[in-house]
């Protein structure tokens, strides 16, 4: 008997362990400097949930969140946020070249991006915790076609993003 409570004590504390994320802004998978430089800067554009972007902007935004049933994201989100949570989303018409671009944020928020009627994959993620100004990254391969930006399960009620090319 006593085997088995030592074994599920062990399990609970591994599986634990296992769902803590990297603590430290070393601990990102790839270079952050260039987006976390961005994400802090002090120019950075103020939008409102639902604002239209001509361009993919070439420094990082901060975008005012509502709450999700005020958001009236264009398409549901993957991930049904939870209450108390904020949302918003912005269109941006015209990526001005295809290719690989990454997306950070400045705190925890999960991020739908949606291009053609379709949910793109990240085809990478990489996120810390303790890490002033930059909380997760992503890598998006995008086409010439216009893309909605989707945040929901933000903890506050702005967040800043960055778009910019990978490196």
């Amino acid at each position: 008997m006593r085997i088995l409570a030592l074994l599920a004590v062990l399990s609970t504390s591994a599986t634990s362990a296992f769902a803590e994320e990297p603590s430290g802004c070393d601990k990102f998978k790839w270079p952050i400097e260039r987006d976390r430089a961005a994400l802090t800067a002090p120019d950075r554009t103020k939008l409102a949930s639902g604002a239209e972007q001509a361009v993919v902007p070439s420094s990082a935004i901060t975008l005012g969140l509502v709450t999700p049933a005020e958001a009236k994201l264009p398409s549901p989100p993957e991930r049904a946020p939870k209450d108390g949570t904020f949302a918003g989303f912005t269109s941006i018409k015209a990526v001005p070249k295809a290719g690989l671009y990454t997306i950070s944020l400045s705190s925890g928020a999960w991020v739908d991006l949606v291009q053609d009627g379709h949910f793109l994959r990240p085809v990478a993620f990489s996120g810390a915790t303790d890490c002033d100004g930059i909380r997760k990254t992503m890598k998006y391969e995008l086409s010439e076609k216009p893309v909605v930006l989707q945040i929901s399960g933000a903890r506050n009620n702005s967040l800043s993003i960055s778009i910019l090319p990978a490196q």
